[in-house]
Order: structure tokens, then sequence, then C-alpha cells
């Protein structure tokens, strides 16, 4: 619950004093993954809470399962792959208008926009 990437550091180090010897192996998995577990610190605070759960993944997936368990003996893959993707479509309409908490903010948008072409910096067409 760090409020930045620093605090966030400074609390790792925190929980590595504390428990480092009883669980070398623990701390140093997460120690050789910081960077990865800490990504969501480069987005800015606003989005923080939804990009940093995993619910509107777990809900999908409960779309899924709740989908495909009445259809026990489907003929193949393919079958069970058109089922995911209609529901998908499905879903993607009925949540196009939704903006989740944060996403809607300008402020954040720029940063996101920042962010994006940063990391792909030829995806977008440049102004002539």
């Amino acid at each position: 619950h760090a409020l930045d990437h620093d605090l966030a550091m400074a609390a790792f180090d925190t929980v590595k004093a504390k428990w480092g010897k009883k669980y070398p192996k623990e701390i140093k998995s997460w120690e050789d993954q910081l960077p990865t577990l800490l990504t969501f610190y480069k987005f800015p605070a606003l989005i923080k809470e939804a990009i940093y759960t995993s619910n509107p993944i777990e809900r999908m997936n409960k779309e899924f399962r709740k989908r495909l368990k009445p259809m026990n003996s489907l003929t193949n893959i393919d079958a069970a792959e058109k089922i995911v993707y209609l529901d998908t479509i499905d879903y993607n309409e009925r949540f196009a208008d939704r903006v989740i908490r944060g996403f809607g903010d300008l402020d954040v948008k720029k940063k996101l926009t920042e962010l994006f072409e940063e990391r792909y910096p030829f995806s977008t067409p440049k102004e002539e």
C-alpha cells in the first residue's frame, strides 16, 4: 500500500530485514522480481488500484466458466474457442461505455499516452 516506488522499496527492505533469515528463498525470489512486481508504480496513482487488482480478469474468467460448464462434451477445442470468442465480444459490448475509475481523468490519459509513445515510438502517426 506504499504511495510511491521509493516507499515500496523501503517497505520491502523492512520485510527483508524481518523475514529474510526465516524465508530466504521467498525473499530472494521477490527481490529478483521487484522490477516486475512494482511495475504499476510507473502509472498514475489514480489508476493504481484498478491495475493492481485482478478483479476484472476474475470476473471475465467466471463468465467463461459459467458458459462452458453446462457444455461438458464439446466436440473439439475449436468449439470451446468459439464460445470464448463470442462471450468476449458480448462482454466487450456490454461494458464498452463503462469507464473504470481513474481512467477518465485527463491527466491519466495524457500520462498513459506518453507511456505508450515511449514504449512504442513508431506506432502513432506523426503530424506533418
